[in-house]
């Protein structure tokens, strides 16, 4: 299904889910009392801004008695997506995102790598894999990337962490390759760029990726990520915490000019051991 016509499909969903719920009598704030979200989240999921959970649709089931129609639609639309259930709605959002901040502990973050450092991450986490599969992977995550080059791009921020520039993925001509990109990017300014040394110790959200979004017209999100799962956050408390941590991030990592020397220079040890080999 392309993405007008999936976002078609979820336009429907808000409409049903509008007609329905006036049928049934409730307003966007009742109903949303009965299915454990805000009246807001209602009237954001009926204009098709955001698209409810799992247990968010079975419970609007339960409340408006419509016999699994809202499931049975959740569930098809998820099945024809593109990306894994548990980050498609995470990355329907990134496209609507005036402000993109990531936090990278271990790997590149998707908006920043290349076709060969992610085609080494896929291949590492599915070494049988027939390179068709690897290449779709791949080409999805490229897709992403297109997000930073467009015109109307948003505010990107990215801290990595410095072990994000010594774990050699996909060997040192492929890490060279990588680590320019991101010198490029930032340089050209389309990114802001961060690097937390080791040198700093502890620091919050050691070991787990973050993200956090903001939107024109609809709250923040966070987004975290574990073992084939993750949680999209949009409890504003949550948030706000979350993007407490963010900002203690940024405030232990190096300068923007010392983090890309930084980068340059694991660039250059990478390109002088590519020569040596």
């Amino acid at each position: 299904m392309a993405n007008g016509s999936r976002q078609a499909a979820w336009e429907f969903f808000g409409t049903e889910l509008k007609r329905r719920r006036e049928e049934s009598g409730f307003t966007q704030v009742e109903l949303g009392a009965r299915v454990f979200v805000s009246g807001g989240y209602i009237g954001q999921f009926e204009q098709a801004i955001r698209k409810p959970q799992l247990d968010v649709a079975r419970r609007i089931d339960d409340t408006l008695q419509t016999d699994g129609f809202f499931e049975r639609l959740w569930r098809k639309l998820i099945k024809e997506q593109r990306y894994a259930e548990y980050f498609a709605h995470a990355a329907e959002l990134e496209r609507m995102a005036t402000s993109i901040c990531d936090w990278a502990p271990a790997v590149v973050p998707g908006l920043l790598q290349t076709p060969a450092y992610a085609r080494a991450i896929y291949v590492a986490s599915n070494p049988l894999a027939t390179d068709e599969y690897i290449e779709e992977m791949v080409g999805l995550r490229m897709n992403r990337v297109q997000l930073l080059k467009d015109a109307t791009r948003p505010v990107y921020w990215a801290v990595l962490h410095e072990a994000v520039l010594r774990v050699p993925v996909g060997g040192a001509t492929v890490m060279a390759e990588q680590l320019d990109h991101i010198s490029e990017t930032a340089r050209s300014r389309k990114a802001l760029v961060q690097v937390v040394p080791f040198s700093v110790g502890a620091h919050p959200q050691m070991g787990k990726m973050m993200r956090l979004k903001e939107f024109e017209d609809a709250p923040p999100t966070a987004y975290t990520e574990g073992v084939l799962s993750g949680s999209l956050l949009d409890d504003p408390a949550v948030v706000r915490k979350i993007r407490a941590d963010y900002d203690l991030l940024r405030a232990a990592a190096l300068s923007r000019e010392a983090s890309l020397a930084m980068i340059e220079a694991a660039a250059e040890d990478y390109r002088r051991c590519a020569s040596t080999t």
